[in-house]
């Protein structure tokens, strides 16, 4: 039987990773995780997955483990089908509205589409290595499902790196009334999983990465 292991997150979809995260979370048993991976992530059948040799199903295992283990950078744009996102160029540009979705969804694995539909928007002019993103549309967040994991977490490392600072940079693009409105906001998530528990909560996440995929 010849398998088509991913040999590059770019390879893999957000969907599939989350489908992936629900199954290891209410299976029991490594092996059984260990073969949903192979299904999911090679697209194979798991009455097929089942009739490989143990070895090789360890190798394509251990494939996998190191592509979640990588530290991607920064990936600026990809495509869904015919359409290329842009990750937000100006992150400083944010809405308080677009902020808010941003802190609610950042830290939740089951909605990050909603998170990575701030930072990715349909491309709408390029030139010259630059490009002006989509205005920002809510209800847009189903079609980052299938966007490549490679873009996903390069996102996730790089607000990582960010950190608290981001709150900071909101602070100092909004006029008064919005920074008194996003004080106000941060005030009342202080026991929440936004961006105030931004360093915890991702730290947990990519915490997730490596532990369900070892």
């Amino acid at each position: 039987m010849k398998i088509t292991v991913p040999t590059s997150l770019s390879e893999i979809t957000l969907r599939q990773y989350k489908h992936f995260l629900r199954i290891e979370k209410e299976a029991t048993g490594d092996k059984f995780i260990q073969a949903k991976m192979i299904e999911i992530f090679c697209d194979v059948p798991l009455d097929k997955v089942i009739l490989l040799k143990l070895k090789d199903s360890e190798e394509i295992i251990q494939i996998l483990s190191e592509l979640f283990d990588s530290k991607p950078d920064l990936v600026k744009t990809f495509k869904i089908g015919k359409t290329q996102y842009g990750f937000h160029p100006q992150l400083d540009d944010l809405t308080l509205g677009e902020y808010i979705d941003l802190d609610t969804f950042i830290g939740d694995w089951d909605n990050m589409e909603k998170a990575m539909n701030v930072l990715y928007r349909p491309i709408l002019v390029k030139m010259k290595g630059k490009y002006i993103i989509e205005e920002y549309i809510v209800d847009n967040h189903e079609a980052l499902l299938d966007m490549p994991m490679d873009a996903a977490m390069s996102a996730i490392f790089f607000l990582w790196n960010l950190g608290l600072d981001l709150s900071r940079i909101m602070t100092n693009s909004l006029d008064n009334q919005e920074t008194e409105a996003l004080t106000q906001y941060l005030s009342s998530q202080a026991n929440g999983v936004g961006i105030n528990q931004f360093t915890d909560s991702l730290k947990e996440m990519l915490h997730d990465l490596k532990i369900s995929l070892n």
